[in-house]
């Protein structure tokens, strides 16, 4: 995990215990630095998997792209936005960014086989309008981009994102996977699900429903 740019976005570069290749997930930022990175693991990247197409995350897309020549792999429907980045940003004073033609769509339901992992690719949205939580069962791990962090979840007060329906793709998260599976978040530290059930006080609702 690298936390990179302005809003402490993380990056993650993921490979088997002892592998040669990786999967780069969210390159938000700070190109140089990941790919130093990936130079002292000695590591080829497979593909490069986005879970949303907000700023903090994509920034660093493009470079690390051309860097390692690895496909990008986006959610279906927001590759317009990464095509048009600068486009959607709404933030005032922040970049411009570097937009990109994603190699690969991919959407909720698919299955994925990189750098020896088996990923499944469950839709989250509500952060986002089309985010997606990658799943890698057989590693009890998800990289859930900015749906649920340590304590917290992801903010809903931006272009197409819904309370109700990040709330709806939280308890998808939760009835899926055991409570011991490790949550590698966009922002904050790692987590497990079960601990973000037990004590994550936006989940009561969750809790009250049930």
């Amino acid at each position: 995990m690298l936390t990179v740019g302005m809003v402490a976005e993380n990056t993650f570069i993921a490979r088997r215990d002892g592998g040669d290749r990786a999967i780069l997930i969210d390159p938000g930022d700070e190109p140089e630095r990941i790919a130093r990175e990936l130079a002292s693991l000695g590591v080829t990247v497979d593909a490069i998997l986005l879970t949303h197409t907000h700023f903090d995350h994509v920034g660093a897309v493009a470079a690390m792209a051309r860097q390692t020549g690895a496909p990008v792999h986006c959610p279906k429907g927001e590759a317009f936005i990464l095509a048009d980045i600068n486009r959607f940003q709404p933030f005032p004073g922040i970049g411009p960014f570097e937009s990109y033609d994603a190699e690969v769509l991919v959407s909720g339901g698919d299955r994925l086989e990189l750098a020896g992992f088996a990923i499944d690719v469950v839709s989250t949205p509500g952060h986002s309008p089309d985010h997606v939580t990658y799943v890698l069962a057989d590693e009890g791990a998800v990289f859930s981009g900015d749906v649920l962090f340590q304590g917290s979840i992801g903010r809903t007060d931006l272009p197409g994102a819904d309370h109700d329906t990040l709330m709806a793709s939280i308890s998808t998260l939760l009835g899926l996977l055991p409570d011991d599976t490790v949550v590698h978040p966009g922002h904050m530290g790692t987590t497990t699900l079960g601990r973000e059930r037990r004590t994550n006080p936006f989940l009561r609702e969750l809790a009250a429903r049930g």
